[in-house]
């Protein structure tokens, strides 16, 4: 399928859009125009079945709820949950991690896109698959060299197309590129999930960061993945083709934990810790797993599915990560 009529206008009246735009720019107005974005517009994104395109680790509330606040009152310390609130960055419209859900945390608070990030005094951060929702630039080792791939409109369709040079945020990035890769081979670069931790962390709070997503090691990006991490979802299914239908569907590509875990380092905290999210519940969640785990042993519920798919390897325990670090 091809791109709607709307978009393409849009896309049209880019100063470069016969030439070529940074993918990072077209994927800005595919996720996030005010009037043909993605995540800007009415329709229904997350949810367990057909009607949504995706679901994440809140469509398995209350449980995913229970376990975070477990988690993050673990982390804190005894005693100390009662003295900071919740932010959520990122929740959908309406949704919220601790929605419905008893917790001991002073007070809660949801930060939904578009609203300013206000952050202050002892908090719990918390977001989950926000950073992978960030426009990504992508780059391809072509004759000996690293060329920015762009998006530019011909005969009326987006095509993919290498750019003459690249854009700023890639040339300051230049240096930290491999020298060397096979021909042909792609990287999808975040570079955009940084300025947004830091957004978040320069703000003047203390506390818990705890952030869920998937996401690789800068070496497992530029050794394990050949064709680059982007790819779409819409209706339940992953999809290839990032040109096909923006505005339509989510775009997404893994993010790099390990720029995220310095930024933190960068900004006053203790030592980032990023573990799967199985690893994470295990660890950190054990004083509500266990009880949970006891109660559904003899029975297959709900809450026992919920429990499986966010924690079994085969399901979410292995796909997610948890980064977590602390500021006091």
């Amino acid at each position: 399928m091809g791109s709607s009529a709307p978009f393409l206008e849009i896309f049209a009246k880019l100063p470069a859009a016969q030439s070529g735009v940074p993918f990072a720019d077209f994927m800005e107005l595919a996720l996030y125009h005010p009037t043909v974005g993605y995540y800007t517009g009415p329709r229904r994104r997350v949810g367990r079945d057909r009607g949504a395109d995706f679901y994440t680790a809140t469509s398995f509330n209350p449980v995913f709820g229970e376990l975070v606040v477990a988690a993050a009152a673990e982390l804190l310390g005894p005693g100390r949950a009662a003295a900071h609130r919740f932010v959520e960055i990122g929740a959908e419209p309406g949704g919220g991690v601790l929605r419905g859900i008893a917790h001991p945390f002073a007070g809660e608070r949801t930060v939904s896109l578009g609203q300013p990030i206000e952050i202050a005094g002892p908090c719990v951060v918390f977001s989950n698959e926000l950073f992978d929702a960030q426009p990504f630039h992508s780059v391809v080792f072509r004759d000996g060299r690293w060329r920015e791939l762009g998006v530019a409109l011909a005969d009326g369709q987006l095509r993919e197309t290498e750019l003459p040079a690249p854009c700023p945020e890639v040339a300051a990035f230049a240096d930290r590129l491999p020298r060397a890769a096979p021909e042909g081979y792609r990287l999808d670069l975040p570079l955009r999930t940084v300025p947004l931790l830091d957004r978040i962390a320069g703000q003047p709070w203390t506390g818990l960061f705890l952030a869920f997503d998937y996401g690789r090691s800068w070496t497992q990006l530029v050794e394990d993945f050949p064709i680059g991490t982007g790819r779409t979802y819409s209706k339940q299914r992953m999809g290839g083709d990032l040109l096909a239908r923006p505005g339509e569907v989510d775009i997404t590509c893994h993010i790099c934990w390990d720029w995220l875990a310095d930024a933190l380092q960068r900004q006053g905290f203790g030592e980032a810790v990023v573990e799967s999210q199985e690893a994470f519940f295990a660890r950190h969640a054990a004083a509500a797993l266990a009880p949970m785990m006891a109660a559904e042993a003899a029975r297959f519920s709900p809450r026992k599915q919920a429990i499986l798919q966010l924690l079994h390897p085969g399901n979410m325990g292995q796909k997610f990560q948890a980064l977590h670090a602390l500021r006091r």
